[in-house]
Formats: structure tokens, sequence, C-alpha cells
């Protein structure tokens, strides 16, 4: 079963820029899209990015234009670089597949928006 590892998460500022990173086990970046996700406290997670087997991404309206992600099929790593963060992107971040599968969340990276 393929695991996900998120890492790169902190305390920020608002305005402040983070990327964060997600180590993917095996190599299914070619075969399946894959995506970003988050959960604020109170509140059901959501998916915020994603991006295809054929490295097109999309992104929801709220950080469109503020978040970009990528990733390296080589190094099996995707990554979401986050700039102009405001503190409603309080959340733990996850990857997974797009759309997700449920026996594969990883623990998260806590990002906090903050002044």
């Amino acid at each position: 079963q393929v695991q996900f590892v998120e890492s790169g998460g902190d305390l920020v500022q608002p305005g402040g820029s983070l990327r964060l990173s997600c180590a993917v086990s095996g190599n299914i970046f070619n075969t399946y899209a894959m995506g970003w996700y988050r959960q604020a406290p109170g509140k059901q997670r959501e998916s915020v990015a994603a991006i295809s087997s054929g490295g097109r991404a999309t992104y929801v309206y709220s950080v469109k234009g503020r978040f970009t992600t990528s990733k390296d099929n080589a190094k099996t790593m995707m990554y979401l670089r986050m700039d102009s963060l405001k503190p409603e992107d309080t959340a733990v971040y996850y990857c997974n597949r797009y759309p997700p599968v449920a026996s594969s969340w990883g623990q998260g990276t806590q990002v906090t928006v903050s002044s």
C-alpha cells in the first residue's frame, strides 16, 4: 500500500511563505493524479490542489494564485509552495491520490498562520 509522509509545516506570519513536501513510497505519479488537502479545526478536510499524471495543476478558488503544486517523478516527491499566507490557511495539510484513498492518509503537517 502506498504511503504518504508530509513535512514542512511551521508557524508563519501572515503574508509569509512555506513549502510543503510529500514523500510517496511508490512511483504512482505516472498512473494517478495526486492532491493536497487540508483540515482546519472544526472543519471537514478539503481539497486545495491537484496535479494530473501529466503535470497539469488545478486549485481551489481560495488558494489560486497563491499556492503552486509540483512533483518530481524521479524522487517520488510532491511539493506545495504557499505564498501570501493568510490566517484562514491555518490547517493540517495532507497529500494523497486524487481522489483520495481513505486508507492512505498520513499524519499531515501543521501550518499555522498567525502574527
